[in-house]
């Protein structure tokens, strides 16, 4: 172990008759311990490290969609809400540096989580995951529901922030409605785009964007250096909001969607931020992303990807008895050669 700090043992002397020694088990003899760099200590030194062990990754999940919307959430509010000349005297942000938070947001939201969960952040993303990649089906509630609730409460800081600029741009404290306010924390689709054509954007641009994952992710593409794949998300997202988020607002994502605008209604904007389009919530903004980033995902392991936990490069059993069998040979003769 290193970084051991010790107290020196004293001996008794002919002018002291005081004596101490440092014991095994004298807990004041140990400054610090790295328990992390031996691999003989217990990985849990204490209780807490244990039930931190069990709660990382939705922990993970929930910082990571936090900080996602409150970037997000908070870039749409600070650029439209101080286009009111009651608010500012100039405005404080436009499309652009929207599209910015949001992409700074996902960046940062997936490098703070990364390490810990795998940086999801979207539950399009867990179910596209578990689908094509093996990732555990059990762990995708809690997943889904630290997303949603980070989401949730990102939302619910930019809206406290927010809430006396939203008052003058909506005419008072006791009046909200969408078209006002409420589109800049949940997504609306244009008045003029129909049904199809909305879940059809949707699709799309989660289908890229789960794609842009995949390609930074894939250890045979490249691979990118450690530290650099929220950068290229970053890329990603920006590229798809800015050419593809004018007909829907680009969720991509349903807890950045349906997080928000669950806010929304608790906070007064009432119950026409579900019933907008016959329940658009549900079939653009949920729907669209998971059926886009599923079909993606399988195309692009189907095409693309050699990694064995695809489910597309799962061996067939004859292929694995010839693998045992060759291994097997292999091995035996390896070993009859190290023994000559």
């Amino acid at each position: 172990m290193t970084d051991i700090i010790e107290k020196p043992t004293q001996r008794r002397s002919e002018t002291s008759s005081t004596s101490y020694a440092t014991r095994p088990n004298d807990v004041s003899a140990v400054g610090v311990v790295d328990f992390a760099d031996c691999d003989h200590c217990s990985r849990y030194p204490n209780r807490w490290s244990k039930i931190r062990e069990h709660i990382c990754a939705p922990a993970a999940e929930f910082m990571g969609a936090f900080i996602l919307c409150l970037l997000g959430c908070g870039g749409n509010c600070q650029a439209n809400l101080s286009a009111n000349k009651s608010v500012s005297a100039s405005p404080a942000g436009d499309a652009v540096t929207s599209n910015l938070s949001w992409a700074i947001g996902l960046a940062l939201g997936v490098w703070i989580s990364a390490n810990h969960s795998g940086g999801h952040l979207n539950p399009a993303v867990t179910i596209a995951f578990a689908t094509v990649r093996g990732f555990p089906w059990k762990k995708v509630p809690i997943y889904l529901l630290a997303q949603l609730l980070g989401a949730l409460c990102g939302a619910g800081v930019v809206y406290a922030t927010y809430f006396h600029a939203i008052n003058i741009v909506e005419g008072g404290s006791n009046i909200r409605t969408i078209a006002a306010s409420g589109n800049l924390f949940g997504t609306y689709a244009a008045d003029y785009l129909t049904s199809v054509s909305a879940f059809f954007a949707e699709f799309i641009g989660s289908a890229m964007l789960i794609t842009g994952i995949f390609m930074f992710t894939d250890k045979k593409n490249g691979p990118a250096p450690p530290g650099v794949v929220p950068v290229g998300i970053f890329f990603v997202l920006l590229g798809i909001s800015s050419a593809l988020g004018m007909n829907t607002g680009a969720a991509l994502n349903p807890a950045r969607d349906l997080g928000p605008r669950i806010l929304t209604a608790m906070v007064g904007y009432g119950s026409e931020v579900f019933n907008f389009r016959n329940q658009y919530w549900l079939w653009c903004p949920i729907l669209g992303p998971i059926f886009g980033m599923i079909v993606a995902a399988f195309f692009y392991d189907a095409m693309l990807y050699r990694g064995s936990e695809s489910i597309t490069n799962k061996p067939t059993e004859e292929a694995e008895r010839h693998h045992i069998h060759s291994c097997a040979h292999r091995t035996k003769l390896h070993g009859v050669a190290e023994t000559v």
